[in-house]
């Protein structure tokens, strides 16, 4: 098929590269615009562009896409089969929705209706899902709420984070989204409604998302740890300053200590949670400091058991 591929992530790669390798025709490829990034500001691109120069294919980065009549000229210069988006950032117009003989496709992060929104892979495991996967819909005027058209599952392991995970998810998702296409070409596919009864939500991630809250269980705070990388993480307060918790273990716990409070055992570092659990503290971030081993924080600032973690 001759296609538009719209893509800024990572997560959007393997797609792309798949599509590539497949020998289907991909005459421009549209991404988010270069932005400032790090204490330098230096402009950085995306992902999806270094691939995109890579293979010398043509890049678009409008700013805006609903009304840039120039963008649209061009799109429908090229009349593609189809537009691919994964992970693009950019509501998709009714006119662009509606000029492909195939549609918009978009490869997305769950098994929809769950997890529908900007963060479905760190919210399944947030949300301490065994079992997450791809969707391959058609998009239209709703927030994910178009026809499916095929799904995959994909375990998620106990100590899966996001940033693992999605790396494995982003290949499952590129030989779905190669078999979706062999399927529309055939004419085997069939979409489906979803059953928006069942729909949940991912919305995207906010700084307070990271913020541990004691009171609930031990395993709860570890999920949003794994689910919450590279960004926004999970922290702490210690004596009015953030700790980032950057690798944590689940136990179980029979003490009746306050939640919250901190228990110093020689190099261990605990603190008691909701539902008889504590979470031990294997490596923290002090603010404004480098990573360090639990073993490293006790020599170094000494706490104390009795003393709170808290918001």
């Amino acid at each position: 098929m001759k296609l538009v591929f719209c893509g800024t992530p990572q997560f959007a790669v393997p797609t792309l590269e798949a599509l590539l390798a497949s020998g289907h025709e991909i005459p421009l490829v549209v991404t988010q615009p270069d932005r400032p990034q790090g204490r330098g500001l230096e402009l950085a691109t995306s992902p999806v562009k270094h691939t995109a120069q890579r293979h010398s294919l043509r890049i678009e980065q409008p700013e805006k896409i609903k009304s840039n009549a120039d963008f649209r000229v061009l799109l429908e210069k090229i009349q593609p089969d189809a537009i691919i988006v994964v992970g693009y950032g950019r509501i998709v117009p009714p006119w662009m929705l509606a000029l492909p003989k195939h549609g918009n496709i978009n490869l997305h992060g769950s098994l929809l209706p769950k997890y529908r929104g900007a963060a479905p892979i760190q919210w399944a495991i947030a949300e301490g899902e065994k079992v997450s996967g791809v969707t391959s819909m058609l998009l239209n005027e709703g927030l994910d709420t178009g026809d499916i058209l095929l799904q995959r599952e994909l375990a998620i392991a106990p100590d899966d984070t996001a940033i693992g995970y999605g790396q494995r998810l982003a290949a499952v998702g590129a030989e779905l989204m190669v078999e979706t296409l062999r399927q529309l070409a055939d004419g085997t596919i069939k979409p489906q409604p979803q059953d928006h009864s069942r729909a949940s939500l991912a919305p995207i991630l906010k700084k307070e998302d990271a913020q541990a809250d004691f009171e609930s269980p031990a395993q709860r705070i570890y999920n949003r740890l794994r689910g919450f990388q590279p960004w926004p993480g999970c922290y702490a307060v210690l004596k009015g300053k953030k700790l980032g918790i950057t690798s944590a273990k689940v136990h179980s716990y029979s003490g009746t200590q306050p939640k919250g409070e901190m228990l110093v055992d020689r190099d261990q570092l605990f603190v008691i949670c909701g539902e008889n659990s504590v979470l031990q503290l294997l490596e923290v971030q002090p603010e404004g400091k480098r990573r360090m081993a639990a073993a490293d924080f006790i020599r170094g600032y000494r706490p104390q058991s009795g003393e709170k973690l808290g918001a």
